[in-house]
């Protein structure tokens, strides 16, 4: 008798379709699993990277930054002009600087939005 109505519950299930909001949802849960295993196979990048992502982004905008104020330093003490050469200089190093961090933030942004499209292709 229990075998009897849990057979008739079972024939009940199959015999209806999912809906679009169940489908939906296993999509989900799918895309989440092939992402979670993705990040498995590749190692997690954690706390490290994101230290080293920092590091590289600080470096970008920091040495550009520098460079343009000894050169400004040196155009200064053998130059002598109206305008301060030193000031000039490190806004544009620190200008170059910010774009070339830009420039990382964004590769790896684009790393990162590529990657769920590669696994869905390859599923697929």
């Amino acid at each position: 008798m229990i075998g009897e109505s849990k057979g008739n519950v079972s024939a009940e299930l199959s015999s209806e379709e999912p809906s679009t909001e169940e489908v939906n949802f296993l999509r989900q849960v799918a895309d989440k699993s092939a992402r979670k295993i993705a990040a498995r196979r590749e190692g997690t990048s954690g706390v490290w990277f994101g230290l080293g992502m920092s590091g590289l982004i600080g470096w970008s905008v920091a040495l550009p930054s520098l460079l343009g104020a000894m050169l400004g330093i040196w155009l200064d003490r053998n130059h002598h002009g109206a305008h301060s050469w030193t000031l000039t200089l490190l806004i544009v190093g620190l200008a170059i600087g910010c774009s070339n961090a830009w420039y990382w933030v964004a590769q790896e942004q684009q790393a990162m939005h590529d990657e769920p499209a590669e696994e869905e292709k390859v599923q697929r």
